[in-house]
């Protein structure tokens, strides 16, 4: 098939790339004339593992091809994909303006049948409203189709070829054989492709993010009840995954979910409750218990040491929301530098791929002179006092113990994704601070 897909960020790039991978003609159309000159080059505009390579094939063999422009090319289109941001407004509410100006882009090339895909998570309503305002526009047939995405950051490319399961929704027979064709080569492997009104497909994009941010919300409260109690969040966890109906999926005690989806996701939700007036308790519960994880953090960190952090250096390991990305919206570990920033002296940060977006996340931060970026762990321990541990990549996970012990100079992790194990640490003179877990104290705070 020939195919556009609008908005090229991770959902519309990994898209594109995919689909072109699967033999469909992709023409990808993004407004961002620096992000189109990144592809053309052979560079990523975001990181995500394989897609760089993904594009790069793909775009050699003529199956992929990228422009800013809007032209009659589109037309050539079987499909449209819209994949442009939605980010939250002030009061929670999406932010879908940029949708409608790509459809008022398109429209003046649109002269034949087309099925528009709605890719982008929109308030609940959405697509109808797409639908009227296409038809108040376009004198040719088309359809609307929603299909939300499901592609988790830093594994989205195997996400989008090896899916659990395909949202399609959509009242018209037609686009669902259409797309049923699109994603034929999914089915093989036994994945179901669920078609539903356009309603109860929107709904199930906001109500899996939704049960996924619960999921992590419950497992950090447990485990500052085990906190409070002495108990151990390692032993509880394990018995209770250990029942088939709740499994392991999620339940990780951290400080907290973070990226583009949950956060934002949730709170739609919880916007949509106020407006329909329906007295639904959990969204806001996540939402604050989200909050709350993260200043509970930096609370643990402040109160391990006597003196207070007033004079106190901190290396900081990671920035971005979970390992894999570099996106760092909403990030946890992002809420936890600037709390951090106003009691420390210092921070030195460093992570491995999301460095760049957080000094610009930081330029016009008020404590933006307490921040400084390490090369390396090696760098950021060097004149520390403690490590703060953010994200869990993969190098982060069997650092140089002898290293840590001998740099830090009160010798003290506060692990935030229960990476390591204190009587490990505690063979070489570390302190441990994580999530639930009973604090591993070689020697009193200072």
């Amino acid at each position: 098939m020939n195919i556009t897909v609008i908005g090229l960020g991770y959902v519309g790039l990994v898209t594109a790339a995919c689909l072109a991978e699967l033999g469909h003609e992709v023409l990808g159309i993004d407004i961002d004339l620096e992000k189109i000159k990144l592809l053309k080059d052979g560079q990523m505009p975001i990181y995500e593992p394989g897609l760089r390579e993904l594009v790069s094939k793909n775009e050699s063999e003529g199956r992929l091809i990228f422009t800013n422009a809007f032209s009659s090319e589109v037309d050539k289109s079987d499909l449209i994909f819209l994949a442009v941001g939605t980010p939250s407004k002030e009061n929670g509410v999406p932010d879908v303006s940029a949708i409608y100006k790509a459809i008022d882009s398109l429209i003046p090339f649109i002269k034949k049948y087309k099925i528009f895909i709605v890719k982008s998570t929109v308030p609940v309503g959405t697509n109808f409203e797409i639908k009227k305002y296409l038809q108040s526009k376009l004198n040719s047939e088309f359809e609307v189709v929603s299909n939300p995405e499901f592609l988790k950051e830093g594994a989205a490319v195997q996400d989008f070829m090896k899916p659990d399961r395909i949202v399609v929704g959509t009242d018209n027979i037609k686009a669902s054989e259409i797309m049923k064709e699109l994603y034929s080569h999914f089915t093989r492997n036994g994945h179901p492709i669920l078609i539903m009104d356009l309603v109860s497909a929107e709904t199930v994009k906001y109500a899996s993010n939704l049960m996924l941010a619960l999921k992590v919300s419950f497992i950090n409260e447990l485990a500052l009840l085990c906190d409070s109690i002495g108990a151990d969040i390692r032993r509880v966890r394990e018995g209770v995954i250990s029942d088939p109906r709740i499994g392991s999926n999620f339940l990780y005690p951290s400080i907290g979910f973070g990226g583009s989806c949950l956060p934002k996701d949730v709170q739609a939700v919880a916007h949509l409750c106020k407006e329909k007036s329906i007295n639904l308790l959990i969204p806001e519960a996540v939402l604050y218990a989200n909050e709350n994880q993260s200043s509970w953090f930096i609370n643990k960190i402040a109160g391990w040491f006597k003196s207070g952090l007033k004079n106190k250096t901190l290396a900081v390991w990671g920035t971005s929301f979970k390992a894999g990305t570099d996106d760092i919206r909403e990030s946890p570990a992002i809420r936890i530098i600037e709390g951090l920033a106003k009691l420390c002296t210092r921070l030195k940060l460093y992570d491995p791929i999301a460095l760049k977006n957080t000094k610009k996340h930081f330029e016009d931060f008020q404590f933006k002179d307490k921040i400084e970026y390490a090369k390396n762990e090696i760098d950021s321990i060097n004149g520390a006092d403690g490590l703060v541990v953010c994200t869990e990549w993969l190098q982060f996970r069997s650092p140089n113990f002898e290293k840590l012990s001998s740099s830090l100079k009160d010798k003290v992790i506060f692990d935030g994704r229960n990476l390591y194990d204190p009587e490990k640490l505690k063979l070489y003179g570390l302190s441990h601070v994580g999530v639930g877990i009973p604090a591993n104290k070689v020697k009193a705070g200072v």
